[in-house]
């Protein structure tokens, strides 16, 4: 019988009896075999029927665990305690690309040189619901030695961008968000073998565009598209002798030069094939007041051949155009402008292979 009609079975016994009881009570013909029925039905004991295991697991020990504490040792560290969670992503990078050409007796000729450039990137990224916020930083600096010269420069520039989106969902690919430009250099650029008089210097120029728009960031894509329709321009030329020529657009004697207009930006970062990436970062801006339809281009596209975790290979292009960078200015020898000159694509083409450390 199962376990509910044993219980079932016994229900009903104690029912039976128990009315059984109460109609002797009702008419008592034997006043001492009333007594003996109703201590008969004081008590009932129900036992259940223990049932035995019949598969035991092989491998399972039945008997009572045995607790011994001779062997414990105190703790050489303090327990790690749960972080919380961050929603901040970091990433440093460090990359040296090196180059160098040497001649013994090379009977067609050259000159023994060396070649350098570094680069540090900083980001810092915050995600979080409706929130986001990048930051980077991007400082880079080119040097040549050549026997017979002295140092050159090849490559200059400190880069800071930020850009503060809110979303008003968290499904949502489209961000309000307003960003900050900052671009200039370390040291003096010249136009060599000419030493004496710098073409640019640190601040001169500096450019800072601070504007508000939308930003278009799928989840889990390194890509992103920023439009702003108001975006406020700045070149700096904190050099007087600079300034006094109208370098970069500003006015002579100027060392600001204010403009307001649209600006495009996009930068987007893909694996195309095994261990090799594409790096590509645009950015289009014109004025409405002075020259609209001029647009101002600048664009850098990456090659990245990564051999292993520290060293890599890259082709990289950088692509500028400026309508208030004049080139083939024409002095008078009172230092008068004769001919301010015409803007020019100005284009720039490395190759290199070299260490890569992540931090």
């Amino acid at each position: 019988m199962t376990r509910p009609i044993k219980l079932f079975t016994a229900l009903f016994l104690f029912i039976g009896i128990f009315a059984f009881g109460q109609e002797e009570r009702e008419t008592p013909q034997d006043s001492t075999q009333v007594a003996i029925d109703s201590m008969a039905i004081d008590t009932i004991v129900i036992r259940w029927e223990q049932k035995k295991i019949d598969n035991i697991k092989k491998g399972v020990d039945l008997r009572a665990p045995k607790v011994s504490f001779l062997g414990t040792k105190p703790l050489n560290q303090r327990a790690r305690f749960a972080s919380p969670t961050s929603f901040w992503e970091n990433s440093n990078q460090f990359n040296l690309d090196i180059t160098e050409t040497a001649f013994v007796n090379w009977n067609a000729g050259g000159e023994n040189a060396v070649s350098a450039l570094g680069n540090l990137n900083f980001t810092r990224k915050y995600k979080f619901a409706h929130t986001s916020w990048d930051n980077e930083l991007r400082l880079r600096y080119g040097i040549n030695a050549q026997k017979g010269r002295k140092l050159r420069k090849t490559d200059d520039f400190i880069k800071l961008t930020s850009t503060f989106g809110f979303r008003k969902d968290s499904t949502s690919k489209w961000f309000w968000s307003a960003k900050l430009n900052f671009n200039t250099q370390f040291s003096n650029g010249y136009k060599y073998p000419d030493r004496s008089t710098p073409i640019s210097r640190f601040m001169a120029p500096g450019y800072l565009l601070l504007g508000a728009g939308t930003t278009f960031n799928p989840e889990g894509k390194k890509f992103e598209l920023y439009l702003s329709p108001i975006t406020q321009k700045a070149t700096f030329v904190l050099d007087d002798a600079l300034s006094q020529q109208g370098a970069f657009g500003v006015n002579p004697g100027d060392n600001v030069f204010m403009q307001f207009g649209f600006l495009l930006t996009n930068n987007w970062e893909e694996e195309i094939f095994t261990n090799i990436f594409i790096n590509h970062r645009l950015s289009l801006y014109t004025d409405y007041i002075n020259s609209f339809g001029n647009i101002d281009v600048d664009w850098e596209i990456n090659f990245l051949f990564k051999v292993n975790k520290f060293i890599q290979a890259n082709i990289s292009g950088h692509l500028i155009y400026d309508d208030d960078i004049k080139f083939d200015e024409v002095l008078a020898e009172d230092g008068s402008v004769l001919d301010p000159g015409i803007p020019k694509i100005q284009f720039k083409q490395s190759l290199g292979l070299g260490l890569i450390y992540t931090f």
